[in-house]
């Protein structure tokens, strides 16, 4: 049976943060970590490795594959962050047209720095996914 390697730890936020080596992306990291504390009202929690998680939620497919996974969150990649947001795609697309520079994948936004989107429409879109992830796995 596979089991998923993205759980949730006890991993220090802070700690793993205060590793990132350029000072740019550390400093954007702290600030992404205030948004997403404001925008979700929850305390962080590292997942897998470095995927900083806000609330939880249980999943199961048809398959029989079931786990836990963050809410929503962020990740300080080398070069990007990657941002965990969950949402139907007509609201989303409302919202990358207004984010400002960013790249996206199925279940990501890449951006390469906080100077390069707009703040408020990030948590709006943190509230949105927070907000859709509720309401698609309730159990």
């Amino acid at each position: 049976m596979y089991e998923t390697k993205t759980k949730e730890t006890d991993h220090d936020v802070m700690e793993l943060l205060d590793q990132i080596e350029n000072p740019r992306k550390r400093e954007d990291s702290f600030h992404m970590l205030a948004i997403f504390q404001e925008a979700t009202q929850l305390q962080p929690k590292i997942w897998g490795k470095d995927i900083i998680g806000f609330g939880s939620y249980h999943y199961r497919f048809d398959s029989g594959h079931e786990g836990t996974a963050p809410l929503t969150g962020f990740a300080a990649r080398k070069t990007k962050f990657s941002l965990y947001l969950s949402m139907e795609e007509h609201k989303k697309s409302a919202f990358l047209e207004k984010l400002g520079k960013y790249k996206a994948g199925k279940g990501c936004v890449y951006v390469n720095k906080l100077a390069d989107i707009d703040i408020e429409v990030l948590k709006q879109m943190i509230q949105e996914s927070m907000e859709f992830s509720k309401k698609q796995h309730v159990d």
